[in-house]
């Protein structure tokens, strides 16, 4: 009779296993956070009128867009231009390029005398954070057993939702206390705290790290068996075959339309939702404030829930469908919800329903490729669908303005939460054969 395999985030002392794999996950986590927190740094700023004149774009609406778009576009490319690093250096050292990149870029952008130069801040940020994701997954990848990674990528995509709820506070206390310029240091020097846990407590493999246990090293190792073993076959290609290889993969393409759904979505409420609760709805600054902290909140329970799901009961596809279909099915009755509290609830829940499908959508893609080649698929999907959603906020702005009404820039996210959710049935239909 096989032995029953431990509980993956069992922290109990009986067990004799080192727990190096959980902390690995927590690092994880926080390093998305600080990157998440740099993000919304361009949220806040647009709102700060002495920054606004400094830059010359205090009555510039199309200035202030490309101060995000410039940063998605340039994510995008980097995601798959730079990811295949991971492949080359590893994980670890990789992801220190990446968070050093970025630190170049904040400094910069707080020495920034006019807008062109704040547009180079931007575009080094994006190819600086466009590393991240990629290498996050391929970390999950290489430590995390197959029936663990939905919780591991639960973990470490709480960065993406825990981020802005500390990230915008803390950035609007440090423009106020200290001017906008300081702000860019500050984040700056929270890129510090990163590089030292993933020098100090991180391996790009599990036997490369001093501190694990035999038990632990031997379980993981056990687990990985499989997966190793048709990575040794995937590696007889070269570099070209590889990336041939991944393109060739229908799999991976309805994958990238899925998240390319998840990531318009993301990025369409995001930036429009504070306008919509203020204009559309009559929200005052201080309600608005705090009720667009709404879909963080649930956004956070909806992926650690996700998470715990899919490694019980599997079905990674059938999950992500879900999510994208819940998300179309609460912003369509949002938006045309004669109540403005019962409109936020709505929208924010289905903002929240989206997150059930991030870690099934990094966990789909680690099951799709072998280990070898993850940054690079990761940097892919993470690439296109950022390439893709870029458009999203100019798109939703573009609908309001056609029909004349908030409603018009929802049903295009409604649009692409029905595009995606199909997308995912069609993956877990072509699984099952």
């Amino acid at each position: 009779m096989d032995k029953p395999q431990p509980d993956a985030f069992d922290l109990n002392p009986a067990n004799s296993q080192t727990r190096v794999r959980h902390k690995l996950a927590v690092i994880l986590l926080i390093t998305l956070l600080v990157a998440y927190i740099d993000r919304v740094n361009v949220s806040v700023l647009v709102a700060d009128r002495t920054f606004l004149v400094d830059m010359g774009i205090a009555d510039d609406p199309v200035g202030k867009g490309m101060l995000m778009s410039v940063f998605l576009i340039c994510f995008g490319i980097g995601s798959v231009v730079l990811s295949p690093l991971g492949d080359w250096l590893g994980p670890r050292k990789t992801m220190i390029i990446s968070i050093l990149l970025w630190t170049v870029a904040l400094i910069w952008g707080g020495l920034a005398a006019a807008f062109a130069s704040m547009l180079v801040s931007r575009v080094l940020l994006g190819f600086g954070e466009s590393m991240h994701f990629p290498m996050l997954s391929k970390f999950v990848k290489n430590w995390f057993p197959l029936h663990e990674r939905g919780k591991a990528n639960a973990i470490w995509l709480l960065g993406v939702n825990v981020g802005p709820l500390l990230g915008v506070p803390l950035v609007a206390w440090a423009i106020t206390s200290f001017g906008w310029r300081a702000n860019f240091y500050l984040l700056a020097a929270l890129g510090v705290i990163p590089v030292i846990l993933l020098w100090k407590y991180t391996a790009d493999h599990p036997h490369q790290y001093k501190g694990i246990g035999k038990a632990e090293l031997d379980y993981i190792e056990a687990a990985l068996r499989e997966e190793k073993e048709k990575e040794a076959r995937f590696d007889k290609g070269g570099v070209k075959e590889n990336l041939m290889m991944i393109v060739r993969d229908y799999r991976v393409w309805l994958l990238v339309l899925a998240y390319s759904g998840t990531s318009s979505i993301w990025w369409g409420t995001v930036t429009w939702l504070p306008a919509y609760l203020k204009e559309a709805r009559g929200f005052s600054w201080a309600a608005m404030g705090l009720w667009s902290t709404l879909p963080y909140v649930f956004a956070i329970i909806v992926k650690l829930a996700a998470g715990y799901a899919v490694d019980k009961w599997r079905y990674p596809a059938q999950f992500y469908a879900a999510g994208l279909f819940g998300s179309a099915v609460f912003i369509y009755f949002g938006a045309f919800a004669e109540s403005s509290m019962a409109a936020t609830w709505l929208i924010s829940l289905g903002i929240g329903t989206l997150a059930m499908g991030t870690p099934c959508a990094w966990l789909l893609l680690q099951q799709i490729l072998p280990g070898k080649v993850i940054g690079t698929g990761s940097g892919l999907m993470s690439g296109v669908s950022s390439g893709i959603s870029a458009a999203a906020p100019v798109m939703v702005g573009v609908f309001i303005a056609l029909t004349g009404s908030y409603v018009g820039g929802l049903m295009f996210m409604v649009g692409w939460g029905v595009l995606g959710g199909i997308m995912c049935l069609v993956l877990a239909a072509k699984q099952k054969r």
